[in-house]
Formats: structure tokens, sequence, C-alpha cells
């Protein structure tokens, strides 16, 4: 996989309700896991939907691989993320979801959804409507969206939620497998051990601001 970087040079955002972001910095390149803490509210969803190009920076910059990150042509194709709760169709399968999914981008491949199904341990050939699935198996389905794409930056958004203890386990071994890779991988957590574990940088956000 080709060398991929990521830099947020002095980014604030700003909405009519207030700042969510204020003079953000930090770099991130292939093979590194990067970690964000912070309460609710810190701003830690607003930064990765500006580096998704949900939302436009009021200042500063987000480059990726040296372009500029914005709306519309410029949103960025090289990025897999989980922010929030994902947009599953609930009267359908997991499988049938990531068929739907996958087939946005590229040619129905069945093999590749059983496998990734497989990975984080669902059942290809379970009829199960997602509607039904406990908050631990969506979020399994989440993590199976996000890693079937192959992307080279991953962003994780709580990506623990709802899990067991081994389903905790499983993906943090898997989160590790796709540092192994050469990927960017940005992970938001409330659990400190899980930051502490896998990250190799941590930064703590607060009202916006980045704090030591």
């Amino acid at each position: 996989m080709q060398e991929c970087s990521l830099k947020v040079m002095d980014a604030s955002k700003k909405f009519k309700e207030g700042i969510a972001l204020e003079h953000i910095s930090f770099e991130a390149y292939g093979g590194s896991i990067t970690g964000f803490v912070g309460h609710n509210g810190s701003g830690k969803t607003v930064l990765f939907k500006c580096i998704c190009g949900f939302y436009a920076v009021t200042e500063g910059e987000i480059l990726i691989n040296g372009k500029t990150v914005g709306i519309g042509e410029d949103m960025p194709h090289n990025i897999a993320f989980t922010i929030e709760e994902p947009a599953f169709i609930g009267e359908y399968s997991g499988r049938r979801n990531l068929e739907f999914l996958y087939g946005l981008r590229h040619r129905k491949d069945s093999q590749r959804i059983k496998d990734i199904m497989a990975t984080v341990k669902l059942d290809y050939d379970s009829r199960k409507k997602v509607a039904k699935y406990s908050l631990g198996m969506k979020q399994r389905l989440s993590i199976a969206q996000v890693l079937m794409e192959e992307m080279p930056i991953l962003i994780m958004d709580e990506p623990m939620n709802g899990l067991d203890r081994q389903g905790v386990k499983e993906v943090r071994e898997l989160l590790l497998a796709e540092k192994k890779k050469g990927k960017i991988i940005l992970l938001a957590s409330h659990n400190s051990e899980d930051i502490e574990y896998l990250c190799d940088t941590i930064y703590k956000l607060e009202n916006g601001r980045m704090i030591s």
C-alpha cells in the first residue's frame, strides 16, 4: 500500500451556536493509530467529520496526501469511516446491507463479503434483519463496512460501543492488523484502556481545543 499522510493544520470550525474546533493541528502517517479522548461535545466527532469532508473548516487546512480536503468534488475518496450510528437498512440482513453498500463502488463480490463477515464474527448465511440486531451485532456490521473498502485511512468513532469483553479483544486485534498493513487509523473512545493499548499518539480534546 502506498504511503499515506494526513495533516491537520490550525483547523477551526465555527457554527452559529459557537466554536466547535479551535486551532487543531496534528499529523498522522501510514502504519499508525492516533487516539482522541474527550467528553461528549469535546469536538472529536466534528473533527472526524471535517477530515471526511462533511464539514468545511472555517479556518486552517486539512491535507490528505498533500491535497486539501473540502466539500463536494474535493471530498476524499480514500477514507472509510464509522461515525455515530451507521444508517443500515433495517429490513435487510447484514449480508444484504454489505452487498448493497459494496455494490455502490465495486462489482459484486460475494466472497469478499463472506470473508469480511467472518472476520467480524457475523453469520454470512443468516437472514436476520438488521433491525433485530443487538447493539454489539450492529457495531460488528459497522466495522465490517469500514474494513471491506480497503481504504488507506480508517476513522473509527467509538468502535467498541456495545461489544462484550471478547468482542473488544477481537476488534483490537483487527485494528492492529490494519495498522500492520500501513493504514492510518484515527480512533475515538471513551475507554482510556482501549486508547492506551492501541494508540501510538494520543490527543485530548476539551471544548474544541487540544490540551496537553
